[in-house]
């Protein structure tokens, strides 16, 4: 198959993803006018398989390796943890490694509500929506041995169906009746296992509704899958109570302002995110249920939460779903995921939520820190200019003295950054 680039190449590619990813590759490289360089690039892989990789995904052709960086200093629940975080982004890293030896000698307390997924199946056209809801709540003993039916492996390792609830929605199109099946998923993401149970239950909720099922799906709002981590840092540790209150104000700020809590959020889950990246779990999902949850009141808001406590020291705490698993898709086939398993020494999804949940607190407290004290650019613009520097062309050491030329001049800029590294070079 030859596809040229040019006016009249086409995006329909016949077989396409009968392919090898080299296969794939060579038609992308046609299509899209690539060099030699970059199709090597892409042809590199890295530390993950080929075949690996045209497994986990679509339409494979190359990866897209993120540095894993390791957050020291971090005790958890009284046990050293270090923790490998996934990320583009600089400071992240830092900014966890900071706040946790500030607040080392107490480390971070945790604790979740357990391991309850919801997957809701929709039904419409019910003649008799608050009937409807009573006649499938008589059906909880049928509906409990149906879900149970689907996963035996769950059930034998104490998971399985564990509560039925029926939610009436008033909609433009009439009240639809919305059925929860709340299931312990243990040790598992758990999308498959309730996303399983919802198809199973579909025509039965129809029947016993009278009306027409539609969607039969996990809700990644799992409010009853919380992780919590809370921690105090000494005033006198963080530069005394002008400091702590600074940061207070900041928190305040997000909890009563969407558009400062968009921020804060965003801060927290630069850090959750990492990990849940790095140990092969769903972002999307745990950033979907973070977000979902901290608009849970109707007004969007923080997920954490800053106080004075009654010795004048900063209480901080954070709570939010976190649907995360040591079983399954990546989680179980990813070399690196199950390396960074591996190095944080997890052996339960709960316990994994709770190190994600600690990490995301640390990683709040050191951006209200820094906004409350000397401003966010300062310590990010430090690492960033390392990123400025590599974007000018700079290599080996010309980068950590163009980066520290930057910052010394106070402008991160690319061209400033292209006419330093001419400096170096010259000198």
């Amino acid at each position: 198959m030859n596809i040229a680039a040019g006016s009249n190449r086409s995006s329909r590619i016949a077989g396409f993803h009968k392919l090898s990813p080299r296969e794939r590759l060579d038609l992308v490289a046609a299509f899209a006018g690539l060099d030699e360089a970059q199709v090597a690039h892409l042809a590199n892989m890295g530390n993950l398989d080929p075949v690996l990789a045209d497994k986990l995904i679509e339409n494979v052709i190359g990866t897209m390796n993120i540095p894993v960086g390791v957050a020291t200093n971090m005790k958890i629940d009284g046990e050293d943890v270090l923790v490998p975080m996934a990320t583009e982004e600089s400071s992240v890293v830092a900014a966890v490694c900071n706040a946790a030896k500030q607040v080392y000698e107490t480390g971070f307390l945790t604790s979740v509500s357990g391991n309850l997924m919801i997957a809701q199946v929709q039904a419409v056209e019910v003649a008799d929506p608050a009937g409807a809801r009573i006649r499938i709540l008589e059906k909880r003993d049928e509906i409990k041995a149906a879900c149970d039916a689907c996963d035996p492996v769950l059930v034998s390792l104490g998971g399985g169906f564990r509560d039925l609830e029926v939610r009436l929605l008033d909609t433009p199109s009439g009240t639809m009746v919305v059925t929860h099946l709340i299931v312990d998923t243990r040790d598992a993401m758990g999308a498959n296992a309730v996303n399983t149970m919802a198809e199973k239950l579909a025509p039965s909720i129809a029947a016993w509704s009278g009306g027409r099922v539609y969607l039969r799906i996990l809700s990644n709002l799992a409010d009853r899958r919380l992780a919590r981590a809370r921690a105090v840092w000494k005033a006198a540790d963080i530069g005394g109570e002008a400091v702590r209150d600074g940061i207070v104000s900041a928190y305040e700020f997000a909890a009563a302002d969407p558009y400062r809590a968009a921020t804060h959020n965003k801060g927290i889950m630069n850090g959750i995110s990492a990990v849940v990246l790095a140990t092969g779990n769903d972002t999307r999902a745990v950033e979907a249920g973070a977000h979902a949850y901290a608009a849970r009141s109707g007004r969007y808001t923080s997920l954490t939460t800053y106080e004075v406590d009654k010795d004048g020291n900063l209480s901080a705490s954070i709570e939010l779903p976190l649907a995360v698993g040591l079983i399954g898709g990546a989680t179980k086939v990813h070399p690196t995921a199950r390396a960074c398993l591996a190095i944080l020494g997890v052996t339960t999804a709960e316990r994994l939520a709770r190190i994600i949940a600690a990490v995301g607190l640390a990683q709040n407290f050191s951006a209200l820190k820094a906004l409350a004290t000397t401003g966010i650019q300062k310590g990010h613009m430090a690492l960033h200019a390392q990123n400025i520097a590599m974007m000018a062309g700079a290599v080996g050491e010309e980068i950590d003295r163009v980066a520290r030329l930057l910052v010394e001049r106070a402008s991160v800029r690319m061209d400033v950054a292209q006419k330093v590294l001419e400096e170096v070079r010259g000198s």
